[in-house]
Parts: structure tokens; C-alpha cells; sequence
């Protein structure tokens, strides 16, 4: 797929990704989706922990979402075989709708708890759809030799609407409560509706449209089964998130580990989301390093060490230190992941490998959202992330040893294995 912009006359850095008109407007898309998706999920997470008290049943809101997971591999065939911008606006147009209906239902005080697992479930599935296609058109809006700085730049930058949006959540929620809050990001979700037209680069597939069949999805599955590193990393993150998945679970850990409500619950988020732009940055400055399974493994392994801690913690302003290093050893894993899948897929595959990739990280979220809702109500919030800790160090060790392909991984710009550079 052509670049729209002369690669020669480039920096690959933060301004080399932004230099390019079709990235910065599929970032601004992703900074709205992001920022929309956070404050329902904000404003919904603290609406029903407020109304019922019950935090297993915010993990079981975390269960709901599993019938998204098979949308997340007809998804990646759909941004494979269809208009990838065409798919990103029609799958936003259902969440923005359905807030329009969480506001009015707020407004009129005719919200109920099904209200939120409903609208929850079916925007999740339409969100689920139109991912991969987002994710894939990341090759397109830049050349491959700046995919590296603009997946690092993507995630770091998304990082910042979950820094500010949990800010804009406690004054909304506090002064105007939920219809404030859904209202506002009824408004964001009206601009990811648009926003993928300006996009200029084509949305068309690489091979031609065609329907979704099951040989395209076999043959995504082939794909990925037989990749030297991506299977590895698949099963690592899920054995670590669905022990240990805290961050939907935020009103829990500041009621029971610190005595907080809303603010606690902004501010935990805020802090989360700063320590995830540093370890976005921390990928950036380190695109050069040759090792990146180790750098992967090393901070899974921090992670691990600061579940612990984070458990064990019961002063808050420690608490806030330990949740931005968490974000930050997740990033670092979450951004490596993403670059690896897009420097060695080809166009045609890449709908179908991210949405391997999607499909691991939301079961496990979705699964340790439950797993962790279920283990705060029985055992306290502080002994499950230690529990966490302990299961996540083990499945480090057991990938290290018996994955050897990730901790051997190197990525050179002239990757034998990866797709050539048509730009």
C-alpha cells in the first residue's frame, strides 16, 4: 500500500508520525474513540457501584463482554475483505447512539443498573468490529520505517485522554452528575462518526472486497498459530491480566484499600494512564535495542513485583506511585505487542492478526475483570492483587523457559520475516 507522503523527506519520531495529514486524523479519531469510551466506562463503573454497592457485580459487567469475543475475529476478516474506513464510522455510530440514550435515561432519573449492561454489551460489540480496522490503517497513514515511533506515539497519545478524561469525569460526575458525563462523551462519540472520511489514503482491501468466509478466518489462524513470537506473547498476557485485571475495578481498590469515591477513582485512572505515556516513551527511545522479547519479559516482570506492592499498599499517595509504574510495565508490554504484529504482517494479514491479538487481550481482561470482581468480594481487594502478583511471576517464568522464541526475539529494521516495504 502506498504512502501518500515521500518517506525520504521524513523524521521518524513523534513529529515524523504527525508530519503525515491521514495519521493525524486517524489519531484525533482514536484520541475521541478513546476518550468517549473511558468516560461511559468511568461514569458507568461509579453509577453502579454507587446505586448497588456490589463489586462483584462490576466484574460480572467485565463477563458481559465475553459475547463480544468472537466479533473480535470476524472483525480482523472484516477489516481484511472490506472499506476499513467505511467500518471504523459505521461501528462508532452504534455507541454514540446508545449514549445519547444513557443520557436521557440519566436525565429523567430513569436509569437502571440493566441500562448500563446493556448498553455496555452491544457498544462493546459494535466497538469490537471496527477495531482491528482501526489498528490495521496504521500501516497505511505511514511508511513502514516509521511504524515503530507511530504505534509508540498512538499508544502514548491515547494515554492522554485517559489522563484527562478521569479529571473531566470527577468535575461532570460531581456537579452534574451521570447525564453530564454520558452527555459529554455522547458529544466525543459524534466526532469518531466523521472522522474516518478525512482520512485520504484509500480504506479499500489490499486484495479486492469479497465476503468474509471461513477459509479467510482459517487462514488468519494459520497465520498466527505459525508465528515465531506472537503466540508466546498472546499466552503471557493472558496468564498475567486475568489474575490480576484492576483497572476497571478502580472504585473497589479506592473504597477498600484507601476509603475514596469518585475522586479516588480519578485520580487512580489519571495516574494509571501517566505511567502508561512514559512507558509508550520508553518504547520509543529504545526502537534501536535489538532484544525487545527480554524488554517485554523484564516488564512483565516488574509488573508482577508491583501487583504485589499495590496489594500490600494502603496509603494512597504510595498507591498512586505504584499504579503509574504499573501503567508503565503494561505499556511497555501492550505497545511491544503492537508494533511487533505491524512490522511483520503483511496489509492483507494485518486485519486478522490484530485481531488475534485483540481477541487475547479483551478475553483476558473481560475473564479477569470477573475473576478479580469475584476475589475483592471474597477475600478483600489488597489479597487479590497479591494473589495476582504471585500467579503473574509464575507465568514469566514458565514462558521464559518453555517460549524460548520470546526471550530470543530481536527485530532489526531489516527483518528477513517481515513484509517488504512498499512505500
Amino acid at each position: 500500500m502506498t504512502s501518500p507522503v515521500d518517506v525520504k523527506k521524513k523524521r521518524f519520531g513523534f513529529r515524523g508520525a504527525f508530519a503525515y495529514h491521514d495519521y493525524r486524523m486517524l489519531w484525533i479519531g482514536n484520541l475521541a474513540s478513546t476518550g468517549t469510551m473511558n468516560l461511559r466506562n468511568l461514569t458507568a463503573l461509579q453509577w453502579l457501584y454507587e446505586e448497588t454497592g456490589s463489586a462483584a457485580l462490576l466484574g460480572v459487567l467485565g463477563l458481559t463482554q465475553l459475547i463480544q469475543m468472537p466479533l473480535v475475529i470476524y472483525g480482523g476478516a472484516l477489516a481484511d475483505n472490506a472499506d476499513r474506513k467505511r467500518l471504523m464510522s459505521l461501528t462508532q455510530l452504534v455507541p454514540f447512539l446508545m449514549l445519547i440514550g444513557l443520557t436521557i435515561s440519566a436525565a429523567t432519573d430513569r436509569l437502571e443498573p440493566w441500562h448500563i449492561f446493556f448498553v455496555t454489551m452491544v457498544s462493546g460489540m459494535a466497538l469490537t468490529l471496527g477495531q482491528p480496522a482501526r489498528t490495521a490503517m496504521v500501516s497505511r497513514v505511514v511508511p513502514r520505517r516509521a511504524l515503530p515511533q507511530a504505534v509508540a506515539a498512538n499508544s502514548a497519545t491515547m494515554q492522554i485522554s485517559s489522563v484527562i478524561v478521569p479529571l473531566i469525569f470527577i468535575l461532570l460526575f460531581k456537579v452534574w452528575g451521570p447525564a453530564g458525563s454520558f452527555g459529554t462523551a455522547a458529544v466525543l462519540g459524534g466526532l469518531t462518526v466523521f472522522l474516518p472520511y478525512l482520512i485520504r489514503v484509500s480504506g479499500a482491501p489490499a486484495a479486492g472486497a469479497k465476503r468474509v468466509s471461513i477459509q479467510s478466518l482459517k487462514e488468519g489462524w494459520t497465520y498466527v498459530r505459525s508465528h515465531r513470537i506472537l503466540p508466546g506473547l498472546y499466552l503471557m498476557d493472558i496468564g498475567v491480566t486475568v489474575m490480576s485485571f484492576y483497572r476497571e475495578l478502580f472504585p473497589v481498590f479506592a473504597d477498600h484499600l484507601y476509603g475514596y469515591g469518585a475522586g479516588g477513582v480519578g485520580l487512580l485512572r489519571s495516574s494509571n494512564s501517566i505511567g502508561g505515556i512514559a512507558g509508550s516513551m520508553v518504547v520509543l527511545k529504545t526502537t534501536s535495542w535489538k532484544r525487545k522479547g527480554l524488554l517485554v519479559l523484564g516488564a512483565t516482570m516488574v509488573y508482577a513485583v508491583l501487583l504485589i506492592a499495590f496489594g500490600l499498599n494502603t496509603n494512597f499517595l504510595i498507591g498512586l506511585g505504584i499504579v503509574a509504574l504499573l501503567g508503565a510495565t503494561d505499556a511497555i508490554g501492550m505497545v511491544m505487542r503492537q508494533m511487533i504484529v505491524q512490522l511483520t504482517t503483511p496489509d492483507a494479514m494485518l486485519g486478522r492478526a490484530t485481531s488475534a491479538h485483540s481477541f487475547s487481550a479483551m478475553g483476558a481482561n473481560h475473564l479477569g475483570q470477573a475473576e478479580v470482581g469475584a476475589m475483592s468480594g471474597a477475600i478483600g481487594a489488597g489479597n487479590t492483587m497479591v494473589l495476582g502478583g504471585a500467579v503473574a511471576i509464575v507465568v514469566v517464568l514458565l514462558v521464559w523457559q518453555y517460549i524460548p522464541g520470546v526471550r530470543k526475539y530481536e527485530y532489526t529494521e531489516h527483518d528477513p520475516n517481515a513484509p517488504p516495504d512498499t512505500s
